[in-house]
C-alpha cells in the first residue's frame, strides 16, 4: 500500500517530472538536399519549414504529416519556404513564380494561392490562426526597406497594419485565435521595437534597456514571446505578460551571451536558441517553471544529435527545430517528450482509481 501510495504522490505531482522528461529525437529528413530546417508546428504534430531539393539548386516549402515529408511547391517559380501552420492543416509562407517574384501564399487542400501585396513588388506571410487569419509583411511600393508594413490577410483581403507612430517599416510575426498580433516596426526615433497589434492599435512593447526589440510569437493568453536587447546591448529572450516584459536570461552564466524566444504555447511553455558557451556554439532551448534548459540535455546523448534551435511548440508539448545529425547533416528535428503528459495523466487518474478501491477493500475488511 505504501509503495502504491508514493507512486500515486509521483503522478500527482507530474509537473516535476515533466519538468525532467527526456525527449525522443524524429529525423524528418529532407527533400533531396543538403538542408532542412523546420519552422512551426501544430496540435496534431504537422511540422513545416523548408529543405533544399535535390542538387541544392532550389528550396522548398514541406509539410510533415503522418511520418513523410511532403514538397509544398512554388508558385511557378524555383523556390518557397513555410512559416506557418494552423491545427486545420493550412500553410503560409513565401513562393517565388515564374517571374521571379516572390509572394506570400496560403495553402490549403492541395493549393498555393498567392496572397498578393500591399500595392509593392513582394510579399512574404510569416504566421495563421485557426480561423485563417494570416499576417506578414508586404510592400507598399517600391523596393525599399522603408516601404514595408505589416499585413493580417483575412476574408480575402490584405490590410496594411501601418506603423508605430512616426515609423516607417513594420512586419508581423505571429497572430493567436483572438486575432492579436505581434511583430516588430519602426518608432519615430528609427528604433526596430516589438509591437502588439490588437482592436486596431499597435502597442510598444518596449525592450530590456537597449534600442530594439522584436516579438515573435503570442499564444490565445496574449503572452508574448521575442528577444530584447540589454543595456549591455545583447539581446536576451523575453515573456511580455500582464504589461510586463520579463528578460529570461541565456543558457550561460555570462550576461553578454544571447538567446532568442521563438515560441509559446497555450501552456507558457517556451523554446528557441540561445549561445551556450560563446558565439559559435547556439543550442536551442526550453524555458520551463522559470528556468532555460538546454534541450541537448534532454535527450539521450546516444542519439548523436546536436539541437541547434526550437521553432515550435504544440500544446502536447512537441517541438520543432533543426540542428545535426550524427553524420553532421543539418534536418530538421520533432521531438516527443517520453512519457507524453497525457499518459502521465491516464496513469495518476487509474492509479488514483486503484488506490481508492483498496483503501475502500481493506476498510470493509475491518
Amino acid at each position: 500500500m505504501k509503495r502504491l501510495l508514493a507512486f500515486v504522490i509521483t503522478l500527482l505531482f507530474a509537473e516535476d517530472v515533466w519538468g525532467q522528461a527526456q525527449y525522443t529525437v524524429t529525423d524528418l529528413g529532407n527533400l533531396g538536399g543538403a538542408i532542412s530546417r523546420s519552422a512551426a508546428i501544430n496540435n496534431a504534430g504537422q511540422v513545416v519549414g523548408f529543405s533544399n531539393t535535390t542538387g541544392n539548386s532550389s528550396y522548398h516549402a514541406f509539410l510533415y504529416s503522418a511520418g513523410t515529408l511532403n514538397d509544398l511547391g512554388t508558385l511557378g517559380g524555383m523556390d518557397s519556404d513555410a512559416n506557418g501552420i494552423n491545427n486545420g492543416g493550412q500553410v503560409v509562407g513565401c513562393a517565388d513564380d515564374s517571374g521571379n517574384n516572390y509572394f506570400a501564399y496560403l495553402y490549403s487542400n492541395g493549393t498555393m494561392q498567392n496572397l498578393g501585396t500591399l500595392g509593392g513588388p513582394f510579399s512574404w506571410a510569416n504566421g495563421i490562426n485557426d480561423g485563417g487569419q494570416v499576417v506578414g509583411c508586404a510592400y507598399i511600393g517600391v523596393f525599399s526597406h522603408q516601404q514595408e508594413h505589416a499585413f493580417l490577410y483575412s476574408g480575402g483581403k490584405m490590410q496594411d497594419l501601418g506603423t508605430l507612430s512616426g515609423g516607417t517599416f513594420s512586419q508581423a510575426n505571429g497572430i493567436n485565435n483572438s486575432g492579436q498580433v505581434v511583430g516588430d516596426a519602426y518608432n519615430s526615433s528609427g528604433n526596430d521595437q516589438a509591437f502588439l497589434y490588437s482592436s486596431g492599435t499597435m502597442q510598444d512593447l518596449g525592450t530590456l534597456g537597449g534600442l530594439y526589440s522584436c516579438a515573435n510569437a503570442i499564444n490565445s493568453s496574449g503572452q508574448v514571446v521575442g528577444y530584447a536587447y540589454n543595456g549591455s546591448r545583447a539581446y536576451h529572450a523575453f515573456l511580455y505578460s500582464g504589461g510586463r516584459m520579463q528578460d529570461l536570461g541565456t543558457l550561460s552564466n555570462s550576461y553578454s551571451y544571447e538567446s532568442n524566444a521563438l515560441s509559446i504555447n497555450d501552456s507558457g511553455l517556451i523554446v528557441g536558441e540561445a549561445l551556450n558557451n560563446g558565439a559559435n556554439d547556439q543550442h536551442a532551448f526550453l524555458q520551463i517553471n522559470g528556468t532555460m534548459e538546454d534541450l541537448n540535455s534532454l535527450i539521450a546523448p546516444s542519439s548523436g544529435w546536436t539541437l541547434e534551435e526550437a521553432d515550435g511548440i504544440n500544446d502536447a508539448g512537441q517541438i520543432a527545430g533543426w540542428g545535426y545529425t550524427p553524420t553532421g547533416q543539418e534536418d530538421a528535428f520533432l521531438l516527443t517528450p517520453t512519457p507524453e503528459p497525457s499518459t502521465i495523466a491516464l496513469l495518476a487518474a487509474s492509479s488514483v482509481g486503484l488506490l481508492a478501491f483498496t483503501w475502500h477493500r481493506r476498510s470493509a475488511k475491518a
